[in-house]
């Protein structure tokens, strides 16, 4: 199951604010924009979007376009700063102009980080409307349509269920309350009371010991949080809510948390969407003095609604990851026993949740005694890059024990096949064949496809790249001959297969990743085999990598074996 992308989240985002939105990018071009921004501006979508939105709508009150340098909108957008303001008229698709008051915030997502909010309102109809009450609805309309976009941009600016709870925690509190709780369903439905946070000295401080798990969900219970929990309408509460006889141990829980937080007032709201109830959020006071108004619960409603669509998004990532995960760890396959020599593999998700792919290894015995060896990547990371992963892994075998031919010729095979049979566009391998030669030496006859060379390490610790045997990745040109490659392996020499996972950052250069690899097995070749492989792992693997990492390592015996 594949869930819809932050920049679709955010485009279905924009229609639920109660005002004309659009989502510009660095240059301060329009690239989305709601059905109340087309009504209120007169102008089609179609017709804005690629449109400077400077050029295109901003107006001095006499109707002459506004100097770039003194347009404040302009500046604020560009410099990606949150701010509002009046001072602006708007010209609409027929030619007349709108006074405006307007809002622009940082909205960045992961195709577009520098994008920015602008939310607009007519400045004359909000002169008609009524005054806001006293109380807690100190907020301006334009402060809650902050609010609501900051809301939107955090959530949809990650796929962790974590982080995003905790930027709406950062949000709400002191903002509009002075105690933040939030519950979740677990997929097991099971309840887990994930954070408890209260404002202090300008700062979030989390009380752990009024988290953990909590009782059942009761199916009658008329009390707010088991109806928040079932996915009722929000509700009110006080600590005299709960002073009464518990009818749950949800109520019993209930009370201790106004016990120990001191708090005079709540809101309860579900964290719920179309198609599920993925928890409560509970907005506390206890140092504000305030009460809860009508517009604080329809405030926190928008905003739990917006926090269960990017829950739901973040929860299909983490499903569609583990599916893959799970997939490709059963199709990767056991190593074989080697007699006097060490084999080990390493494979390692990416750490987005959605970058589960291709990446694959494979080891088995040759009818000729020949060991086989094949480290490959899939282009692509979604669960299309691991099945294509499992065709060509499952071609490839059959090829190899099949057919005593050379590696190139069983690639040059494959190739071909996977361009009728498997559902692969474009893939790297490296397939080779282990095997003494008639000098009782360990022998690698290599063929490699667009892919990162094999490195060996000698026992001394020196270290080199295999760079023979290359060609064309998989997919392109079908029907070129591959050349093989012969390189003999010294007694107690270690080799690695990898994929490009291990080696490349947006900090630094291909080749320095290939030399940073060098150089630490270099160093680290004296260690025992598991040793060796988990340390290089650590030691290279960029902190900004966003891909899979597979790794074999094969260690042939010393002269004495």
């Amino acid at each position: 199951m594949t869930g819809p992308g932050p920049q679709e989240v955010v485009a279905r985002a924009l229609e639920e604010f109660g005002t004309c939105a659009f989502l510009t990018d660095e240059r301060n071009c329009i690239v989305s924009a709601n059905a109340r921004c087309e009504r209120l501006l007169g102008r089609s979508a179609s017709d804005m979007i690629g449109q400077d939105a400077h050029d295109l709508l901003h107006r001095t009150r006499q109707g002459d376009p506004v100097p770039r340098a003194q347009c404040r909108l302009r500046e604020n957008t560009l410099a990606g700063r949150t701010t509002q303001g009046s001072d602006l008229w708007v010209e609409r698709g027929d030619g007349t102009l709108l006074r405006v008051m307007w809002l622009v915030t940082p909205c960045g997502v992961r195709e577009r980080p520098s994008a920015v909010l602008v939310l607009i309102h007519s400045a004359d109809e909000l002169d008609r409307s009524p005054e806001l009450p006293s109380g807690s609805d100190r907020l301006s309309d334009l402060e809650r349509l902050a609010l609501l976009a900051e809301t939107t941009t955090l959530l949809t600016s990650t796929r962790d269920i974590d982080v995003a709870l905790r930027h709406l925690i950062g949000l709400v509190v002191p903002r509009l309350a002075d105690w933040a709780v939030i519950d979740l369903i677990t997929e097991r439905d099971e309840v887990q009371r994930f954070a408890v946070a209260h404002a202090e000295d300008g700062t979030v401080v989390f009380r752990k010991d009024l988290q953990g798990p909590m009782p059942p969900v009761p199916q009658e219970s008329p009390m707010p949080l088991s109806r928040a929990l079932r996915g009722v309408a929000s509700t009110v509460a006080g600590p005299e809510t709960y002073q009464g006889p518990p009818d749950s141990g949800i109520a019993v829980e209930q009370r201790r948390l106004f016990e120990a937080t001191g708090m005079h007032s709540a809101i309860i709201a579900p964290l719920s969407t179309l198609h599920e109830v993925l928890g409560a959020v509970t907005l506390g006071r206890a140092d504000q003095p305030e009460q809860i108004t009508a517009a604080d619960i329809a405030l926190l409603e928008d905003i739990a609604r917006r926090a269960g669509l990017a829950l739901e998004n973040a929860r299909l990532y983490q499903r569609q990851r583990k599916i893959a995960e799970t997939m490709q760890r059963h199709l990767l396959p056991q190593l074989p026993r080697l007699p006097g020599s060490e084999m080990t593999v390493r494979y390692l998700p990416a750490p987005d949740a959605s970058q589960v792919g291709g990446d694959w290894y494979d080891a088995f015995v040759l009818p000729d005694g020949a060991t086989a060896l094949a480290v490959g990547d899939v282009v692509g990371h979604d669960l299309d890059a691991a099945a294509g992963m499992a065709q060509l892994r499952s071609m490839l075998r059959a090829y190899a024990l099949s057919q005593r031919r050379p590696p190139s010729k069983i690639v040059e095979w494959l190739d071909q096949a996977a361009l009728h049979v498997a559902e692969v566009s474009l893939a790297t391998l490296i397939f080779a064949r282990m095997a003494r030669n008639d000098a009782g030496r360990y022998e690698l006859t290599w063929t490699n496809a667009g892919h990162p060379p094999p490195l060996l390490v000698t026992g001394e610790g020196v270290a080199s790249y295999l760079t023979g045997g290359n060609e064309v990745l998989l997919g392109v040109t079908p029907d070129q001959p591959r050349p093989d490659a012969v390189a003999e392996l010294p007694p107690g020499a270690t080799l690695l297969l990898y994929t490009d996972g291990l080696i490349e950052s947006v900090s630094h250069t291909i080749d320095e990743g290939l030399e940073h690899l060098r150089r630490h097995a270099a160093s680290l070749v004296h260690r025992p085999l598991e040793s060796f492989t988990d340390e290089l792992l650590a030691r290279t693997r960029p902190s900004d990598n966003d891909d899979d990492v597979a790794l074999l390592a094969v260690r042939v015996p010393d002269a004495s074996f």
